[in-house]
């Protein structure tokens, strides 16, 4: 539950990209490291749908074990992401799972078709937010669940204080809401799904936490990746719509990076806003 569905309307584009930094980043995600307030939910048999499912590391957790008697439907915008995760899944022998790629504002599904409708850091990314929890929740069967989870860059904490992140912090964020996305999501999302007109809402959060040698190696490597303007979209686009001032300054911020996941003490928290909607 990772990557940007596209709409079929003139739409954001998504901030991240696809490139191998991004995916690399996307697939240390796991159903119980991402969608741990989702798993006590679900029945052996239900049939889930994931919204912008990326490489599909959680979403093959899911079908395998939590819903082993049921199946998964994995969907993302990004045919080459949909190849990786189809590839995860035949590696990981796992038979009751589909990937497809497709338009998340107009589902191929007919309304009511799944027990489970979820996206995990999509709306952050999508310009009308609203819309697609409307979509997901027509899919949805009555009694069913929509649920999202989203970060919140504001809400990014790092020790210790480095001007450089906060430098990057600004970066990310006026290029996240200049490609029509909401970095705040995790803040807002318990509102979308009241303007999408779900009544019964269950708030929570989250946070993922990067404090080892070897988690701050990875977490500071891909960002580090991510910046750079021969890395994702986001180092690309921060220079091509003059939010940085050239290259040097994408250096810096990658510079910065490293020397945070250098730091003995580095420690970085992501929190995350969480909803389950009960389909009424």
């Amino acid at each position: 539950m990772t990557s940007q569905p596209q709409s079929g309307q003139s739409g954001p584009q998504y901030t991240h990209g696809h490139h191998a930094s991004v995916i690399k980043s996307h697939s240390w995600r796991t159903a119980a490291n991402s969608v741990g307030y989702l798993l006590p939910r679900l029945k052996a048999t239900d049939r889930i749908l994931d919204i912008g499912c990326g490489p599909g590391t959680i979403t093959c957790d899911l079908a395998s074990e939590h819903v082993a008697q049921g199946s998964v439907v994995g969907l993302d915008a990004s045919e080459s992401v949909i190849a990786q995760a189809n590839k995860t899944a035949k590696e990981r022998g796992i038979s009751n799972i589909e990937f497809v790629a497709g338009d998340a504002y107009h589902l191929s599904y007919e309304d009511g078709s799944f027990d489970v409708v979820a996206c995990h850091q999509v709306l952050q990314h999508v310009n009308d937010p609203v819309g697609l929890l409307k979509e997901m929740k027509r899919v949805c069967k009555k009694g069913g669940i929509v649920a999202a989870r989203e970060s919140d860059y504001d809400g990014f904490v790092w020790y210790p204080q480095s001007d450089g992140l906060d430098e990057w912090r600004r970066v990310y964020r006026t290029v996240a809401r200049g490609n029509g996305g909401e970095p705040n999501a995790g803040r807002m999302t318990h509102v979308w799904a009241k303007q999408a007109g779900f009544t019964n809402i269950k708030c929570s959060s989250s946070s993922w936490c990067y404090s080892t040698d070897e988690e701050k190696k990875w977490w500071s490597g891909t960002w580090a990746e991510r910046v750079s303007v021969d890395g994702s979209a986001l180092g690309k686009t921060a220079l091509e719509k003059g939010v940085v001032n050239g290259k040097e300054d994408l250096e810096n911020l990658a510079k910065a990076w490293r020397e945070w996941g250098a730091h003995e003490d580095g420690w970085f928290q992501v929190p995350s806003g969480e909803v389950i909607c009960i389909n009424e």
